[in-house]
């Protein structure tokens, strides 16, 4: 049985008498913000006098760069930007979560914030009203990296029973993936699902339907709820693309997107459209759909385990070992919404979203001047 952490026995009961205690009017802010390996997340709170109705009520914040490998400690001030509220479920209302954007000295974006620019080819193409759904999936280790409920020297049964499974022999860490969709709900996180995959201690939860730059902060958010969730029960969520090796399956982000037209009556062809352009840059966007230029997804697009070649281009109805997917009922209403594949679990969604707006609907010379900003 995987390890739990230390802190995960502390007494909860306990804790939960201090939570308790009237905080007058003022409001605790959880800043949260991406780190310099594009992948973390941190946080810290502050004090403010009273509760913040928008984002705009919230001040600018700093912290220190040097220790999110973000800045060198003799010039290692950086800003912390609000850009979105939500509700806080762990210390409960009126204390919110923010996410920020980080700014440099010179306050220009840093080189993992990735929300500047996915927001000006958001704004760039918003009178398509592109819409987004996300499928997060993940893994949960005990702290000593092993998967949570496997046996300690061992493994489980083979894959089968395990995707939308249930049972104790078949579903291992339920609990923390309700709390988490219950947190998620509270928060004001537009998840819309959740279910046990195919790997076992494996789980996926989504997000949508989100407009635009809405997409990346919500599933940043969820996933900073996720960890947050874990450490209660001291546990941790991996979002490694391929966490075990041999015969298990990886974790994705798979991206399902649409635009009105494909929407709409006869939007198939406008799907068809989208997906040649992707075909034609499938390399371009290997390389942004993990943070390390495609070496995370080489270990998980190999062909098998309900994945394409990270080599070849494909799409298909109803099919998950192609690059997209069109959905069956979507092929049979000849509109609706076609879904990526490729993106890894530990994607950035700002530059998941960002280049699929920019390669679906801008024209060569409006992606140029875009990409020249």
């Amino acid at each position: 049985m995987a390890s739990v952490s230390v802190s995960s026995h502390l007494n909860k009961g306990l804790r939960q008498h201090y939570l308790s205690l009237p905080q007058g009017d003022e409001c605790q802010v959880t800043y949260i913000w991406i780190d310099g390996t594009g992948e973390g997340l941190r946080n810290k709170t502050r004090t403010l006098e009273r509760e913040p109705q928008t984002i705009d009520d919230i001040p600018e914040w700093n912290f220190d760069g040097s220790s999110t490998y973000q800045a060198e400690g003799s010039n290692s001030d950086m800003y912390l930007i609000p850009v979105r509220m939500f509700r806080d479920p762990f210390t409960l209302d009126p204390n919110k979560l923010v996410l920020c954007e980080v700014l440099k000295y010179n306050r220009l974006p840093t080189e993992t914030n990735l929300r500047s620019g996915c927001n000006k080819v958001m704004e760039q193409v918003k009178e398509h009203c592109l819409w987004f759904g996300m499928e997060q999936e993940y893994t949960l280790l005990g702290v000593d990296g092993h998967p949570f409920g496997w046996p300690t020297n061992g493994f489980p049964g083979p894959q089968g029973p395990y995707y939308c499974g249930v049972g104790a022999d078949n579903a291992y860490g339920r609990d923390i993936v309700e709390c988490h969709y219950k947190a998620c709900l509270y928060s004001g996180v537009k998840i819309c699902g959740t279910n046990a995959e195919v790997m076992p201690s494996q789980w996926e939860f989504q997000v949508g339907t989100c407009e635009g730059i809405e997409m990346g902060d919500h599933l940043w958010v969820a996933r900073f709820i996720l960890h947050r969730v874990c450490e209660d029960f001291g546990v941790v969520a991996t979002l490694d693309p391929k966490p075990m090796k041999g015969n298990w399956n990886g974790a994705g982000c798979h991206t399902n997107v649409s635009t009105k037209e494909m929407r709409d009556a006869g939007g198939l062809q406008y799907i068809e459209k989208a997906i040649e352009k992707l075909g034609k840059r499938h390399a371009e966007h290997i390389r942004v759909y993990d943070p390390r230029g495609g070496q995370d997804n080489q270990r998980r697009l190999t062909g098998f385990h309900e994945t394409s070649s990270i080599n070849d281009f494909s799409a298909g109805v109803a099919n998950r070992g192609a690059s997209i997917r069109i959905p069956r009922q979507v092929g049979q209403e000849q509109r609706g919404y076609f879904e990526d594949r490729r993106p890894s679990a530990n994607c950035d969604p700002y530059a998941v979203t960002g280049a699929i707006a920019r390669t679906c609907l801008l024209e060569e010379g409006e992606e140029e001047e875009e990409q020249s900003k």
